[in-house]
């Protein structure tokens, strides 16, 4: 695919060579196009080598369209970082540079943005007012993401890893406009799930407090279960997310998010969404147990040598709607297994009456908690038996959809 990468005037512009590294690995071809600004974070030399080919920066250097002919050329472009000033002219139909004046001729092919800036900007009426404006044009956006920004505080604003963008333009290699410039429509009629069909996923950690400070937790991040809400959006489904404590965000027309805390929270939430589901892909790392008391303030030291905690066992979500689903429903789980993998995550599917299973090893480097890649192997209650290599978590999560829900 041919994919024109732009960079704008923005410190997240440090992390576009990467971007653009991770394409070409892929096998695409890259050209980039970057506002006189951006050249201040990153270099000329190194976009031009990185992607292979001379950067576009000067409207008028050539003497030509040149706009016009690299609009010809590229059959996706992608902002990274996207400032509040380029969302801003391309709102407004603004087209002063060579970058606005390429995505104001990019009419009628797909345009991923991923958005950075400061938090305070993101939250202003007049960058979400042009946020909304793209979206209803097609205009795809990735991230951004809540931490640590570069003015030294935490909010929503960092752009969202090269990992993740990438992982969305492989998506989007799929998508095409629509007459009515909706980039949502599949390519392949077939690879989308059917009209109205709704879904339930699970994402992320659950927490059970010890007493007002303190949990028992896990490391999950939550990363494989938004990017399955993602690409079942993408693929036409509405999804209902129940997401444990996470900094992952997410923004889809047709993803409705639930945050909760505890296991017991999680099974209220899903137990009530999943009789109107199609299907569900519970994806969360759930506690087993939780503390059988709960202190509402600070517990001090006694003066003894240790701490010693009283646990019970939490509902079982995956076999309670095993327990529940229909003929009609199709039901989905996840195994992180470190031993006898295959032979536990066999047991799992038929103990608690899934379709499928998806099985994570964390003999594997790469995959797991945390990290931005994943390795998994996809068996299914009639045999079939999918494995993949270690791709990002946006791939797995399309493999997933492909294999469970198309």
């Amino acid at each position: 695919m041919r994919i024109i990468v732009g960079i704008t005037g923005g410190i997240a512009a440090y992390k576009a060579p990467e971007l653009v590294r991770l394409l070409k690995k892929a096998g695409h071809e890259v050209r980039c196009a970057a506002t006189e600004h951006a050249l201040e974070f990153v270099t000329r030399v190194t976009l031009e080598t990185v992607s292979g080919n001379a950067l576009y920066t000067d409207l008028f250097a050539s003497g030509r369209t040149e706009h016009i002919s690299l609009k010809d050329w590229g059959e996706m472009l992608v902002v990274a970082p996207a400032t509040a000033n380029i969302i801003g002219k391309v709102a407004n139909g603004i087209a002063d540079d060579a970058l606005s004046t390429l995505l104001l001729a990019f009419s009628g092919k797909p345009v991923i943005m991923a958005p950075a800036m400061n938090c305070e900007m993101w939250a202003h009426p007049a960058v979400q007012r042009n946020i909304a404006t793209l979206k209803s044009w097609g205009i795809r956006m990735v991230g951004p993401e809540e931490g640590e920004l570069a003015c030294g505080v935490s909010g929503v604003g960092r752009m969202a890893e090269p990992e993740q963008i990438a992982g969305a333009i492989c998506q989007g290699e799929r998508l095409k406009v629509n007459p009515e410039g909706e980039l949502n429509t599949l390519e392949n009629k077939d690879n989308q799930v059917k009209k109205g069909e709704r879904w339930l996923v699970t994402a992320g950690p659950t927490y059970e407090r010890i007493d007002s400070v303190r949990f028992i937790g896990n490391y999950s991040s939550g990363k494989m279960g938004f990017a399955l809400a993602q690409a079942l959006a993408d693929a036409g489904a509405e999804v209902e997310l129940v997401s444990g404590p996470t900094f992952l965000s997410i923004n889809h027309p047709r993803i409705h998010r639930t945050s909760i805390e505890s296991a017991r929270e999680m099974y209220a939430a899903a137990t009530e969404v999943f009789p109107r589901c199609n299907g569900a892909i519970l994806s969360a790392a759930v506690a087993d147990y939780r503390p059988s008391e709960c202190a509402d303030h600070k517990l001090k030291k006694n003066g003894s040598e240790g701490m010693h905690l009283d646990l019970v066992q939490n509902p079982d979500i995956l076999a309670t709607l095993g327990s529940m689903k229909t003929d009609k429903q199709t039901l989905v789980g996840f195994a992180l297994e470190t031993d006898n993998e295959e032979a536990n995550a066999q047991r799992k599917l038929e103990k608690k009456n899934l379709d499928y299973i998806v099985l994570n090893s964390l003999r594997d480097k790469g995959a797991g908690f945390g990290v931005d890649t994943n390795k998994v192997t996809i068996i299914g209650r009639n045999g079939s038996r999918k494995e993949s290599p270690l791709l990002t978590k946006q791939e797995i999560a399309k493999l997933i959809v492909e294999e469970v829900a198309l």
